[in-house]
């Protein structure tokens, strides 16, 4: 659901075959041991605080995820296989893209993520009427090395029937920086929002377990994932649905 101007993520998926790897995520469901394709249990998280960036609608979670939560949805992602995603290009009036990614569709994982604590975050947030409801049941999960990057682009809100719309895209950073000592800290790979002027609003640094929340659509703010330039950059995705 990214686009530049007039193509993205939703336009990829369409065009691309599902891999074998995602087909056989599939079969994994939300609770369970982390290897075989079956999800790791996640716990609910009681007090969670919640961040709203410089005034926008930009939203960070801190721990939503615990480290060992976080880890082992990284161990399932890679037990299970990427695929690259790149893309044409501006010139093609794509984003330029190149990362790594994994899709499935997995109602039960979104339930379980959805009452981690993102139901608790969007009780009083309504748009044109609508409140939140739920996590779109497509997961992705992103897999940045050193060198790759997703350029300024925006994220396009999906219409999933019976009135219902993502209207909010949800990020939860799996790996991130840590202590200069960590071997495994990441270094880049930025999450930064631009103004119609192409000013910089926001720059948010990956760190394990936090969430960050932003709208997307026609309000969706023009962002990008800067480069990598130390170790792996671990992504899971999914839309918030209001109807």
């Amino acid at each position: 659901m990214e686009q530049a101007a007039a193509a993205g993520d939703g336009a990829q998926q369409q065009r691309q075959k599902k891999s074998s790897a995602a087909k056989k995520a599939k079969k994994g469901g939300a609770t369970g041991s982390s290897g075989g394709g079956a999800w790791p249990v996640v716990n609910p998280k009681k007090d969670l605080q919640v961040n709203r960036l410089k005034g926008t609608q930009l939203l960070t979670v801190p721990d939503f995820l615990t480290s060992a939560e976080a880890k082992a949805f990284v161990d399932v992602a890679e037990s299970m296989g990427f695929t690259h995603q790149g893309s044409l290009g501006p010139l093609k009036g794509e984003a330029f893209r190149d990362n790594d990614r994994i899709s499935v569709t997995d109602p039960l994982l979104a339930q379980t993520l959805w009452e981690t604590g993102i139901n608790r975050i969007f009780t009083d947030i309504n748009i044109a009427g609508k409140v939140a409801t739920s996590l779109n049941p497509n997961i992705r999960l992103y897999r940045y090395v050193e060198g790759q990057r997703f350029g300024r682009h925006i994220d396009e809100s999906v219409n999933l029937g019976d009135g219902s719309r993502t209207q909010y895209t949800l990020l939860i950073y799996l790996s991130g920086k840590g202590s200069a000592k960590d071997s495994q800290a990441l270094v880049g790979g930025e999450t930064v929002f631009y103004d119609h002027w192409g000013g910089i609003v926001a720059e948010v640094a990956p760190v394990q377990g936090m969430a960050l929340l932003h709208l997307h659509g026609a309000r969706c703010m023009l962002h990008e994932a800067r480069v990598v330039k130390k170790n792996v950059k671990y992504v899971l995705r999914s839309d918030v649905v209001f109807a």
